[in-house]
């Protein structure tokens, strides 16, 4: 029964050593800097999403693939996903652009919602995404804000 204990034990000091061993990084700082439109098919529009990716951190950050998704006004607007792979040095950024699709539905869900608040200016925001950088090394992130679209100081719905 000693042996049990002392092999639990074990395993329980093992454990909490191994993750000291996980680095402590500070968060990634994402900016939303431009969107371009690009070629759409049938009911979905899409367009590159770039956002500024910075590493405030003391190691390189590698990842190996992007997702986002965007909400506005509290509901889900747009979603992308890209295969594309790099490092960010350290104490560096970059401009990643991933493509995001969205659909028919997303657009209407989105104009009901304006029909309420009347309004194109200052919608709400939020943008959540991850660089994936395999088993340990995945960065989740968000940004939020207000988005106020092109043309429209005055206009309401």
């Amino acid at each position: 029964m000693r042996s049990v204990h002392a092999v639990v034990l074990s395993l329980l000091l093992l454990s909490l050593s191994a993750c000291a061993l996980l680095p402590d990084r500070d968060p990634l700082n994402i900016n939303v800097v431009g969107f371009e439109p690009l070629q759409s098919q049938d009911m979905e529009v899409r367009f590159a999403v770039k956002i500024r990716v910075q590493n405030p951190n003391e190691s390189a950050i590698n990842y190996n693939g992007v997702a986002l998704d965007l909400s506005v006004n509290g509901q889900p607007l747009a979603s992308g996903v890209s295969d594309q792979s790099g490092s960010i040095a350290r104490f560096s950024e970059t401009v990643l652009t991933v493509p995001v699709s969205v659909s028919a539905f997303s657009v209407l869900r989105q104009t009901l919602g304006l029909s309420q608040t009347q309004t194109l200016n200052n919608l709400p925001y939020v943008l959540r995404g991850k660089l994936a950088g395999g088993l340990f090394g995945t960065m989740r992130f968000t940004d939020s804000g207000k988005l106020s679209l092109p043309g429209s100081t005055v206009g309401t719905w």
